[in-house]
């Protein structure tokens, strides 16, 4: 196991495209890198090993980043060599908190500290260099051995599951905005007007701020019944362009309940010029 001026050897499980981007910083950073997985060849200046409890035998830390679904596998697997050598298993795959919190609950009878690691923006092109918020009991050594190396974890207080539910937290607004926006930008071309509405939606994120969110949700319930006809007005228009509307009828949907459970929204109010 690493110690102070010692090389740290980690364990990927995954070479994907995160993983394999990882493992060349990793390599650039002078540790050694055993790599397993089912489908991929090990990547040159790793040790190439045939599953995962032999790629997590003496590792300092193993890096999960196969998928949410094999993430108990791969951990049930690799527990048969690890077990009293106490090496960080580390979960980087986007789950839910409760999953995250199933695998600490597996670690602990064996003696090994977990981390969920939520990164927290696309890997490639970052690399092991991707911010990613980190807790559970190995956190901080997960950020003692990786940090030095390249990584930007940042550590924060609480259990497992935390990490994960940020990131999924701003998963709803960003996901949910770039389902947004392709769904507007796929009416737009059909109608002939995508260059505009292009420019547009640049020109409103350019221009956002504090001010900017704060209309958005207070606006919402303020003008509900409002806005409410207008995304209804809008999903007809989709539907006769073509464009399934999926986000249109949804919002219209939000705004329909949004107006129920909030008795004191004036659709009449005089400040007009701000429901945007």
């Amino acid at each position: 196991m690493a110690g102070m001026g010692e090389l740290t050897t980690v364990a990927v499980l995954g070479i994907g495209e995160a993983g394999s981007e990882i493992v060349d910083d990793l390599l650039r950073a002078g540790a050694t890198v055993r790599a397993y997985d089912p489908a991929v060849a090990a990547p040159d200046g790793t040790v190439a090993c045939r599953d995962e409890a032999e790629a997590a035998f003496g590792a300092d830390v193993v890096l999960s980043v196969n998928s949410a679904e094999a993430a108990i596998d791969a951990l049930k697997a690799g527990l048969a060599t690890v077990r009293g050598t106490a090496p960080v298993w580390a979960d980087l795959n986007t789950a839910a908190p409760a999953l995250k919190r199933e695998l600490a609950a597996i670690c602990e009878p064996a003696g090994v500290p977990f981390a969920d690691v939520a990164l927290m923006s696309p890997v490639p092109g970052k690399g092991l260099a991707t911010p990613a918020l980190v807790c559970g009991a190995g956190a901080a050594r997960y950020a003692r051995l990786l940090n030095p190396l390249g990584a930007k974890a940042t550590v924060l207080d609480g259990p497992p599951g935390v990490a994960a539910t940020r990131k999924l937290l701003r998963s709803v607004f960003y996901k949910g905005l770039a389902a947004a926006v392709v769904e507007a930008l796929t009416a737009a071309r059909m109608a002939g007007h995508e260059e505009w509405l292009r420019a547009n939606i640049v020109e409103e994120l350019v221009a956002a701020d504090g001010a900017s969110l704060a209309r958005l949700e207070e606006g919402s319930r303020r003008h509900a019944v409002r806005r409410m006809v207008e995304m209804a007005a809008a999903a007809d228009l989709l539907t006769e362009l073509g464009v399934p509307p999926r986000i249109a009828s949804a919002a219209r949907d939000w705004l329909h309940q949004l107006a129920a459970d909030t008795p004191d929204g004036d659709p009449t109010s005089k400040d007009r010029a701000q429901d945007c």
